[in-house]
């Protein structure tokens, strides 16, 4: 019995690093294809929308960055954001971005996930709702900000002010409707969890 025990505790351990190290990697991985998407494929029309093709990945890392937090906690996210935007600024200059789009990119980056994280943290909620609601808050500010300070004519000039709206909304479409999938599929998960503890 104390074999079996220790065994077990053995396989738990290995199973949370595992698990630690892979939502890491997913979130990281995201991010970089993300640029990687939105650099090398023509952005797809959705309705009277034109969202870059990386929106896709971008409001899925809202979701992967919860899933950070939740495995490895508040402080250690911190670090692994600060390192995901070091990789996305040079992702995005390594592909070809002007030096105006890489910091917009970044300082994104920073304020979006940064609101996510503290709200995640503070919202005493389920973790399917706190997934929905810091992730889409989070996914709009990002939205936001790209656009008006990297492509506005505030920024690199690349998108009119009448088209500014659109592009705004565009991408929160796509991200809001990411958070929600992952937000319910992350409650079925935590369901499927508690039957099966359960019933053993």
């Amino acid at each position: 019995m104390v074999v079996y025990r220790g065994r077990r505790l053995l396989w738990e351990e290995r199973r949370m690093k595992a698990w630690k190290t892979g939502t890491v990697a997913l979130y990281l991985a995201a991010i970089v294809a993300a640029n990687v998407m939105t650099a090398r494929l023509a952005p797809p029309a959705i309705g009277p929308f034109i969202v870059p093709a990386g929106t896709f990945l971008i409001g899925a890392t809202f979701v992967l960055r919860d899933l950070v937090q939740n495995a490895i906690g508040r402080t250690a996210t911190y670090f692994w954001i600060a390192v995901a935007m070091v990789l996305s600024a040079v992702t995005s200059y390594a592909l070809g971005d002007t030096l105006w789009i890489v910091f917009a990119s970044a300082l994104t980056f920073l304020f979006s996930e940064t609101v996510d994280t503290e709200l995640y943290t503070r919202l005493r909620l389920s973790m399917s709702q706190r997934v929905l609601v810091s992730g889409t808050v989070g996914s709009l500010l990002d939205s936001t900000i790209f656009v008006v300070v990297g492509l506005s004519p505030l920024g690199a000039g690349f998108l009119s002010w009448d088209q500014v709206g659109r592009a705004i909304a565009g991408q929160a479409v796509i991200k809001t409707a990411l958070q929600l999938v992952g937000a319910l599929a992350i409650g079925q998960f935590v369901r499927f969890s508690r039957v099966n503890h359960y019933s053993r």
